[in-house]
């Protein structure tokens, strides 16, 4: 019979010592902005063309460079807008029967997303505003 330490190790030859892994940190340039906006009035978040032509608006108050972009309506009139970015990406999306449009910007270098997200709040005509920021890894 095989005494228990000698077993042990014999059985689990695959067992090493924990390697210390480095884990990336996260870029200061590189952040998630997220914003909820509820506004005044309903229809402002059913129409595409308004939402677009603010979007692009605070792209620009913000210093980034719109690339391309896809709106899509929905049945409720609610609307779904993305401008993508060279520094990442902006969207929003509404939900009138809520008076809501979720608003996300990733980016990328230098670019102003507090701009960003108050220029859509103003042209919205906010009347509450919840907006976070976080810093993003690069993987």
């Amino acid at each position: 019979m095989l005494k228990d330490s000698y077993r042990s190790r014999a059985l689990q030859p695959w067992r090493r010592a924990p390697r210390k892994v480095e884990r990336p940190r996260p870029h200061p340039a590189m952040r998630l902005w997220a914003m909820d906006v509820w506004v005044r009035t309903e229809p402002i978040l059913t129409d595409d063309d308004g939402l677009r032509s603010i979007m692009y608006r605070a792209a620009e108050s913000g210093g980034v460079t719109v690339l391309g972009e896809e709106f899509c309506t929905f049945d409720n009139a609610a609307v779904t807008g993305v401008l993508v970015l060279a520094q990442s990406h902006l969207s929003i999306h509404t939900w009138p029967e809520f008076f809501l449009a979720n608003v996300d910007l990733l980016s990328y270098g230098n670019v102003r997303g507090e701009d960003v997200m108050r220029e859509i709040a103003r042209e919205l005509d906010a009347e509450r505003v919840n907006i976070s920021c976080m810093l993003r890894a690069i993987p």
